[in-house]
Order: C-alpha cells, then sequence, then structure tokens
C-alpha cells in the first residue's frame, strides 16, 4: 500500500469510527482524523508493520481516535507544576497538593449521564485516600461558613452509584460561599444540563481561582484556602462548534448568567490553563475568542 493509500485510509477509518462512537458527529470525525494524521499516525504505521499496513492503520486508528475523542474535555498538561490527575468514573481532576484542592475538574457530560436513579442523599462527603497527606476532612469545613462545593456535581453523575460516591470526594470540591454554591453557581450546573441533552453532549471544565496579590483566607486545622472565585468552559461540538467561558466571584449574589459570561480566550488569560488542546488549531482558535450568549440562549437580564 503506497504512503497515500494510507493517509487516505488513515482519514476515511478515523471518521467512520468518531461517528459510530457515542454518536460522534461529522463535524468532530473530521477533526480528529486531521488530528491523527498531523500526529504522524500514518509514519507510525508503516514502521510498525510494512507486510500488512491495512491492519496496522485499523489498530492504530481505533486506538488514536478513541483517546482523542475521550480526551476533548482534558486541559493541556502542566507536568511542571507538579499536579496530580485523578481519573474518575464520571471526571477527571487536576489535584493540587498545596490548595488540597482541584486545580481544575473535566468531564464530558452526554443525555445518557443524565438518566438514572441514583440519590445524592445517600452518599457523604469522604477524604480522598488517593492523594497524600495532608488531607482535608469534613471537619475542616465545619462552623467554617461556607459549603462544600461540588466542582464535578453530584446531579451530573446520577447515572451510576460508583460515579455518584466519587463525587462526593474531597478532592472534587471547594470552600464555596454557601449562596453562590445553591444559587448561581447551581443555575450554571442546570444550564449544562439542558445544552448536553439539546446538543449531544458537552465538555465541560471547571475549578477555582486563586489571585496571587491577595492574602488568602483559610478554613479547618488543614488550613485549606478559600478561593478568590471560580471559572468554567463549556464546549459543544456539532456541525457548528461552540465554546463560552464564564468566571464567578466566590461571594454571595443572584444575577443573570450573562453577566458572567466571558469568551475562553479570557478564562485562560486569568487561569494560565490552556483548555481544549484537543482540538484542531483552526477550531479552537475561533471556538475560544467568542462569547455569543444567543448561540446558548443565555438572557443577560431576568
Amino acid at each position: 500500500m503506497m504512503k497515500t493509500t494510507i493517509k487516505h485510509y488513515i482519514w476515511v477509518l478515523s471518521a467512520l469510527l468518531c461517528v459510530a462512537c457515542n454518536g460522534v458527529n461529522r463535524q468532530q470525525a473530521y477533526a480528529v482524523a486531521k488530528t491523527l494524521v498531523e500526529a504522524g499516525a500514518e509514519s507510525k504505521v508503516e514502521a510498525e508493520n510494512e507486510a500488512d499496513p491495512e491492519a496496522a492503520v485499523k489498530t492504530n486508528v481505533e486506538t488514536l481516535a478513541a483517546k482523542a475523542v475521550k480526551d476533548i474535555e482534558m486541559p493541556a498538561a502542566r507536568p511542571q507544576s507538579g499536579e496530580l490527575l485523578l481519573y474518575r468514573d464520571g471526571y477527571t481532576v487536576s489535584y493540587n497538593t498545596t490548595t488540597l484542592q482541584p486545580n481544575w475538574v473535566a468531564w464530558h457530560l452526554t443525555p445518557n449521564r443524565l438518566k438514572g436513579n441514583v440519590k445524592r442523599n445517600d452518599y457523604p462527603f469522604i477524604s480522598d485516600d488517593e492523594v497524600p497527606e495532608p488531607r482535608v476532612e469534613t471537619a475542616d469545613y465545619r462552623q467554617s461558613g461556607y459549603d462544600r462545593g461540588h466542582m464535578c456535581p453530584a446531579g451530573d453523575n446520577k447515572w451510576s452509584a460508583e460515579a455518584m460516591r466519587q463525587s462526593f470526594l474531597l478532592s472534587n470540591i471547594c470552600p464555596q460561599a454557601p449562596n453562590l454554591n445553591r444559587g448561581d453557581w447551581n443555575e450554571l450546573e442546570q444550564a449544562c444540563r439542558k445544552w448536553a441533552k439539546q446538543y449531544d453532549g458537552v465538555y465541560v471544565v471547571c475549578g477555582p481561582i486563586f489571585y496571587k496579590s491577595k492574602r488568602q483566607r483559610t478554613i479547618g486545622k488543614h488550613r485549606i484556602p478559600v478561593p478568590d472565585a471560580f471559572f468554567k468552559v463549556v464546549l459543544r461540538m456539532g456541525d457548528a462548534p461552540r465554546a463560552i467561558g464564564f468566571l464567578y466571584k466566590n461571594m454571595d449574589g443572584n444575577r443573570p448568567k450573562g453577566d458572567y459570561a466571558n469568551t475562553v480566550d479570557e478564562v485562560e488569560r486569568i487561569t494560565g490553563l490552556d483548555f481544549f488542546p484537543a482540538l484542531p488549531d483552526d477550531i479552537e482558535r475561533k471556538v475560544e475568542a467568542e462569547c455569543n450568549l444567543a448561540d446558548w440562549d443565555i438572557k443577560d437580564t431576568f
């Protein structure tokens, strides 16, 4: 098989695999195919199996395509930061051993994951044995004046008892102002569920923000720093991919979602994180520079 034929085979097979996987649409399928080719999949195939290139292509593309689709929500790795990645059934955490909180939590919210009868009241908040000591304990929040605020919410994990249990691990939790946690932040979580149904899934990343110029308030015997703010970014694919960012100060408030909306570029500037790096560069640049409330049916007033 000639090199050009192998390359064509990668594109076609990648697209077919992605379309068949979890209802991923054509736009995303070809985006992933392009990523695979640019990553050098064809040369890897030729080197591994010159005698049976079609079989080698199929094996490599199946693996790479599945990984590319799965990891769209993951921010760019930061190995120098000392982050600890924790892979859960319903989300992934980048854990910070200094703040004892996540740097970010990322997940793919699909319509199927909004089905299920697992109830949150059956599960307590618990320390995470997978993180090094010192570990946050539930007692750290007692009489602190702050809620134990989920990053990946329990409501996104009722599809599985284990996923629900993991959502209550304290590595997925931050000190959050009570009216924010139960009010505007909760409303954004509900909006993400609506978008997941409307657009056949969304990719979500959120986490705390600490302003370096400020002296941090702390809570509990483990002196957990209280975040100054929180971010959330949301991506939908489809025939016309779109993304939007949100920034919330960690204080009580009651404002329309439009007041919190920003471009993903702006959230990246403030957090120093690189969101959705698995997207082809042209799509990433376009969606991260836009913040169109009408694309998400968001009103800027009550």
